[in-house]
């Protein structure tokens, strides 16, 4: 049966030939991130279950060795990504060549890709789905390709002057770049600025569509050609469900388990655990995460509008809002702020009144927390559940 190749590689253009061996080998490949301390390198490794592995030796050459307890994957199966859900636990994400292929060409159909003359640049971390959904296009429609081992402002105004025209990116870093140095760039991770140039085009998506398959644009929203959306009733709101040939197979099963949990409904819908609707027009409305909505008081508030206004403050370099358990409301609005200025921070009247202004009265904040820095993956998105662990601990304490 074909194996899985762990790739404990730093980002280069030798990681993208790393994977083109593998397939040409019939084998798949399960990108690791070689930053990675030991025990979080090993959670990840026991969630994946790699039968190989590819890493450098001293002298930067790449040296592959067997591993114990791994299992092989099916006939197909080109990738196996880590994503952590709404657990936090890693979990394998298995996508297939002709997955892989329907993403790559659906999004390049969308972007108006010309190998001829477009360049991809990947200066994302590629074991996440936003920085390898850069390279596997590239591979797959044979554009230009460049890849840098890590997000730096200089080298990235460097290669769109050396011809790169296309790249992904999260919020933080385009705020460190011309975006208009590139002919399109596709935003992630994260809630995208208020204003954005007409060539940034903000994405939904996950690992498990093989990246964004929806595209906010100037014009309008686009879903990727092959891509429906729908949504379910629940309890706490209607929860979005996608269909599409870019979807992964399955997840991996773990070692404590003969077998993975079955992702899809009976015809082949893959409830994304996002609560959201679909209107008239097709056009898709995400709120957000269903463990993320807090409930206050029997009202229903999303923190990523919140987050957006608090972030419009000029005392407010960035936000977060999660929840505290109240005796009364049954949970507390929290704003977890950074200043701009540890000095002057801003008041928690100054947020409420800016909240208020735009958002019915119970989602203003009515506590206040004061942080240097937010807890954030290394693509930028926010660990919303490690933060409200540490609240959570601090209030005990």
């Amino acid at each position: 049966m074909p194996e899985l190749v762990a790739l404990a590689l730093p980002p280069s253009r030798l990681f993208a030939e790393s994977i083109e061996m593998v397939w040409s080998r019939g084998d798949a490949v399960a990108p690791i991130d070689h930053r990675l301390p030991e025990h979080l390198r090993a959670q990840v490794m026991a969630a994946l279950r790699p039968t190989r592995l590819l890493a450098l030796d001293d002298q930067g050459s790449i040296i592959e060795s067997m591993l114990e307890d791994g299992m092989p994957v099916e006939d197909g199966d080109a990738l196996v990504l880590a994503t952590s859900g709404t657990t936090g636990r890693p979990k394998g994400v298995i996508h297939t060549h002709l997955s892989i292929k329907a993403s790559a060409q659906a999004t390049s159909a969308a972007l108006e890709v010309d190998p001829d003359t477009d360049t991809w640049l990947a200066c994302l971390p590629p074991a996440h789905i936003g920085g390898l959904s850069v390279i596997l296009r590239a591979l797959v429609t044979g554009t230009g390709l460049t890849v840098h081992e890590s997000f730096d402002p200089d080298a990235v105004t460097e290669a769109a002057s050396e011809g790169a025209t296309l790249t992904s990116l999260v919020t933080r870093t385009l705020a460190q770049i011309d975006p208009t140095l590139f002919r399109r760039i596709l935003i992630g991770g994260a809630a995208p600025p208020d204003e954005v140039p007409d060539n940034v085009w903000s994405t939904y998506g996950m690992t498990e569509t093989g990246s964004g398959v929806v595209y906010n644009t100037p014009d309008g929203q686009l879903v990727l050609d092959g891509c429906e959306f729908r949504t379910t009733s629940g309890t706490d709101g209607d929860e979005l469900e996608v269909r599409g040939p870019m979807l992964f197979r399955a997840y991996r099963a773990g070692p404590e388990a003969a077998a993975a949990p079955q992702p899809f409904t009976s015809d082949g819908w893959f409830p994304t655990g996002d609560l959201g609707h679909v209107e008239a027009d097709g056009t898709v409305v995400v709120h957000g995460r269903r463990g993320d909505v807090i409930v206050t008081g029997g009202q229903n508030v999303w923190p990523g509008p919140v987050e957006q206004l608090l972030n419009r403050h000029p005392a407010v370099a960035e936000s977060a809002v999660v929840a505290k358990p109240d005796p009364e409301w049954g949970h507390q609005v929290v704003a977890v702020i950074v200043p701009t200025d540890t000095n002057l921070p801003p008041t928690l009247e100054d947020l409420r009144s800016a909240v208020k202004a735009e958002l019915p009265a119970w989602c203003a904040p009515k506590d206040l927390v004061f942080m240097t820095a937010l807890p954030k993956t290394s693509i930028g998105k926010l660990q919303r559940a490690s933060l409200a662990a540490e609240l959570a601990a601090t209030e005990t304490s």
